[in-house]
């Protein structure tokens, strides 16, 4: 997810410090969700071995099921980032997840 190791005496306020018994030996930097995002996008092109954007519609269905999994669309501006990498408009996108959640009798 792009976290970066820190020695302690590195840490600032929104890094995660790690102790063990009773001393602290390592800080964890956490990216920005949205940066967050962005791994897991190029983590699923990875994947896919090609492009999102040229996934056929079932497979871009199923990157939205995964990306729903993992939180994506509660980042700010999550379904335009998803949607630009899957070549598709907003509301593509968004129909993809009302057929999930309606298949799944939400």
């Amino acid at each position: 997810m792009g976290g970066e190791l820190l020695g302690p005496e590195q840490a600032q306020v929104d890094d995660v410090v790690l102790a063990w018994e009773g001393q602290d030996v390592l800080a964890v930097r956490l990216p920005q969700l949205a940066d967050s995002l962005d791994h897991i996008l190029a983590a699923l092109e990875r994947r896919h071995g090609m492009p999102l954007a040229e996934l056929d519609r079932k497979s871009k269905q199923a990157v939205v099921r995964t990306l729903e999994a993992r939180g994506a669309f509660s980042v700010r501006h999550g379904v335009e980032t998803v949607a630009g990498a899957l070549g598709v408009s907003r509301f593509t996108v968004y129909n993809y997840l009302n057929r999930e959640n309606a298949a799944k009798g939400e």
